[in-house]
């Protein structure tokens, strides 16, 4: 018999290591596909995060890296919250059938809003560094903004 899947466990480990796919190998095992589906985008995010720190802000594959970094965090976050907001019910008849329910208290509700202030940040903060980086490839080195011309 498969042992019990705690909707508390299930929510923090998505907030701490969902970006890794923890979450996924914690309610379906190590051979869940879609989460060893988060290993390659996260790797290739935290490369970029190592070019940043080591060869700049100009560095164009960190600037294309990067961001996925950012995507993995938010959609991990996103995880969290739906998983700690999941009804106690729903979440037993799914993930412990035939056990008896139990009550999960405040702690996932604490992990949902945690997820919920952590992925505004990190989404917002993806989203203006993308097109921060954007914009910039866009005009070139040395190029002039649009604007009123100077005579």
């Amino acid at each position: 018999m498969r042992r019990y899947r705690s909707k508390t466990a299930a929510a923090w480990l998505a907030f701490a290591l969902g970006a890794f796919g923890a979450h996924r190998f914690y309610l379906h095992g190590p051979r869940d596909a879609p989460g060893w589906l988060h290993l390659p985008p996260t790797a290739a995010g935290l490369a970029g995060a190592v070019r940043l720190q080591t060869l700049g802000q100009d560095d164009r594959a960190a600037w294309l890296l990067l961001p996925l970094l950012g995507l993995m965090l938010s959609q991990a976050m996103l995880c969290a919250m739906v998983l700690a907001l999941t009804p106690d019910e729903r979440w037993d008849a799914r993930h412990n059938p035939g056990r008896p329910g139990r009550r999960t208290g405040w702690a996932p509700v604490l992990a949902a809003i945690v997820a919920l202030m952590v992925g505004g940040v990190v989404l917002t903060s993806t989203v203006a560094y993308g097109g921060q980086k954007f914009f910039e490839w866009q005009l070139g080195p040395g190029a002039e903004p649009p604007g009123p011309q100077k005579r």
